[in-house]
């Protein structure tokens, strides 16, 4: 009878040390740290077309032990079931942390731009914040279909864009993302400043292309309702608004090349036949030559009022103008900045 205890007493004792070993093996398996990161975070990008395969080569490169993690990931049925997005893992997740995150929690990137001069720009500039490449958003961006829809040309459809900061899934479709933009639009275009473009008879895709204009023109914040006035008193005058930013645009589009710099026009430049070169057709360009900042929108709904037609960059206060309400003044003014450049060697 005492061997029988003693052999019961034996077998408990295996039981317990091999259900000891599997308890061991399954904790350090899904609960033991396995990042081999040494930054707090590690971001994860899973594209739409991963299978398993290759989301695990993705993730394996933030973890410590791959035989671990992929025992989680099959037992947790990850493995048959993978999620695209942006994930961010943190130092010292377990496997059942990082399999958690990336199963199901997918984090917004913060997709932002200004600057661009053409759809294909931002276009770009877009493909490199979000999954879809650039070629993909550009066709969404020129649908004429939706453009037609929403009132807008091929040549007005950057106004549909305004520079800011959008929260967005980095795996969204080309078109979720356009039309984000679009909604963002009409919330911008409120009735308050629709009220204003109407008072200032522009309509809102006349008004983001003159503040694209003025947006090339100054940097200062605090300057450009001023200059936003200067080319109001030209449009309420019927005058050539005369802006250089728009002979360089003009001459960028007519070289198909808008990689150039161009630090200084010149008189040759001026006869460029475009209708974006306000130095030869009296009227706004067809389309904006920039996104601009959202001040610079609202710096023409909100342009000062003033009786200056001219200004020229003021080499005594670099980044700021000085502004003429005659020609005569204003020539003066042209004189000495030449004078300027010339001493500087821009000849281009």
């Amino acid at each position: 009878m005492n061997n029988y205890k003693k052999i019961i007493l034996g077998v408990a004792l295996v039981g317990l040390i091999i259900m000891g070993f599997f308890a061991y093996k399954v904790y350090s398996t899904f609960f033991s740290a396995n990042t081999n990161f040494e930054t707090k975070t590690y971001e994860v990008f899973i594209p739409s077309t991963a299978d398993y395969n290759e989301a695990f080569l993705i993730v394996a490169d933030g973890v410590k032990d791959r035989d671990a993690f992929h025992e989680t990931a099959v037992r947790k049925g990850y493995n048959t079931n993978v999620k695209a997005g942006r994930f961010i893992l943190r130092k010292g997740m377990t496997n059942n942390d990082i399999i958690n995150t990336i199963r199901s929690q997918n984090t917004p990137v913060k997709v932002r731009f200004n600057n661009q001069e053409r759809l294909e720009d931002l276009a770009g500039r877009l493909a490199q914040q979000v999954e879809p490449d650039s070629l993909t958003l550009l066709n969404v961006m020129k649908d004429r279909e939706f453009l037609k829809e929403n009132g807008f040309t091929e040549e007005t459809a950057l106004t549909m864009y305004l520079s800011n900061s959008y929260d967005s899934y980095w795996n969204t479709t080309a078109e979720k993302l356009r039309d984000k933009m679009l909604q963002a639009y009409k919330d911008f275009w409120n009735a308050d400043r629709l009220a204003k473009a109407k008072k200032i008879d522009l309509t809102p895709q006349e008004v983001y292309t003159l503040a694209s204009i003025v947006q090339k023109e100054t940097a200062k914040v605090d300057e450009r309702p001023r200059v936003a006035g200067v080319y109001m008193n030209r449009v309420n005058r019927g005058i050539k608004l005369d802006a250089d930013p728009t002979v360089i645009y003009a001459k960028k589009l007519k070289e198909k090349d808008f990689k150039q710099v161009v630090k200084r026009v010149l008189y040759v430049d001026l006869e460029i036949d475009s209708p974006y070169n306000t130095y030869k057709y009296a009227s706004l360009p067809p389309g904006p030559i920039v996104t601009p900042d959202l001040n610079a929108i609202d710096a023409v709904l909100n342009y000062e009022k003033h009786n200056y037609y001219y200004f020229v960059a003021n080499v005594e206060n670099f980044g700021y103008h000085k502004f003429a309400k005659t020609l005569t003044q204003h020539n003066a003014n042209a004189a000495a900045y030449r004078r300027w450049v010339n001493k500087q060697g821009i000849n281009r």
